[in-house]
């Protein structure tokens, strides 16, 4: 289809924000998603986002992962994905332009890695040599894509002024919004609990020990009816931990936190470790009078394979999730999809 942009997405969260940056018109007036066909997660998220009525000139479809990025605008929510990156080298020369939206609190260390010149590698596991090279020639030649004036970033991560404007003197063109589409969309139901826990990746990936996360879940049950929503990527051993105790009701792991938890009342809490949903949770019901809690890691919590770079990172999380909650609160100065520093409405 001529003038189609293509949008790549990964995990159900990248979706939601790809849907975002086309609502905002910062991919093109036709945007054809390609969802990855092996993870599983994804299929109940585009359902979930479908059921909502997708926006105009906007389709979505499951498909594997491409070779190569295709020359004209992309969306990709993970540049630190090694398909991405095998993608993007495999391409005989960088698309017109690459749009990035979230995946996560990725966000944060990809601003950085594009600030320092740092290999596009994950923090959450120490890279082989052969991941390290495949990063460290993708973080070229993105880089090349930045010094021609040509990569967005469309995020609702409340980037700080330093980082914003090294993006800003780099070219980067920094684009913020807080969920306008998903927000303009109908209610649906929400958990009717006083107390909803969001469950973290950080048992399955190894990074927290199991039994002191699920004491976690039990002591904040003790206090009152709890909903657990567990992460895509949950340890099946807590959650079935988690369903055999009193005063906990466990979900089936599904569409993104964002479209279930949108519902949610004035005086229900959201409780969580530190995660990319603390803050997008805060963008979208601190401002109805809903809590937000990111809870802190507890450094007893920790595997040794969460290295300390890791270990800070994920601790900005509560001043992140507070600084989204604080703009959600104050009415934006710019319409929607105004650069830099604003929030759109």
């Amino acid at each position: 289809m001529l003038g189609t942009v293509t949008a790549f997405v990964e995990s159900p969260l990248q979706l939601l924000c790809a849907v975002e940056a086309h609502a905002q018109g910062l991919a093109g007036p036709r945007t054809r998603v390609l969802a990855r066909a092996d993870v599983p997660a994804l299929t109940a998220g585009i359902d979930a986002v479908q059921a909502l009525g997708l926006p105009p000139g906007l389709d979505v479809e499951v498909a594997p992962a491409p070779r190569r990025l295709p020359g004209g605008v992309v969306v990709v929510g993970d540049p630190f994905s090694g398909a991405f990156q095998s993608a993007l080298l495999r391409a005989p020369r960088p698309p017109e332009r690459i749009v990035v939206v979230d995946d996560g609190l990725a966000t944060l260390d990809l601003a950085r890695r594009l600030l320092t010149g740092a290999p596009l590698v994950r923090l959450t596991a120490p890279p082989g040599p052969l991941r390290y090279g495949l990063g460290t020639l993708a973080a070229r030649r993105l880089r090349r894509v930045v010094d021609a004036g040509r990569l967005t970033l469309c995020t609702t991560v409340p980037l700080d002024d330093d980082a914003l404007d090294g993006l800003d003197r780099m070219g980067v063109d920094v684009r913020t919004h807080d969920f306008a589409w998903l927000r303009s969309r109908p209610q649906r139901d929400a958990p009717a609990e006083p107390t909803v826990v969001v469950g973290s990746a950080l048992v399955a990936d190894r990074l927290v020990h199991a039994d002191r996360y699920a004491a976690w879940v039990r002591g904040i049950a003790a206090d009152g009816p709890v909903r657990y929503v567990p992460h895509r990527r949950h340890d099946p051993l807590v959650t079935a931990l988690l369903e055999g105790l009193p005063g906990i009701v466990v979900d089936e792991p599904r569409a993104p936190v964002e479209l279930r938890l949108r519902g949610l009342r004035a005086g229900q809490r959201v409780v969580t470790l530190p995660s990319t949903s603390a803050v997008t949770l805060s963008r979208l019901l601190v401002s109805r009078g809903v809590a937000v809690a990111p809870h802190a890691v507890p450094d007893a919590w920790w595997t040794e394979r969460a290295v300390p770079e890791l270990r800070r990172h994920l601790g900005r999380t509560h001043e992140l999730a507070t600084r989204a909650a604080a703009q959600s609160a104050a009415p934006a100065a710019r319409p929607a999809g105004a650069p830099r520093r604003t929030v759109a409405a």
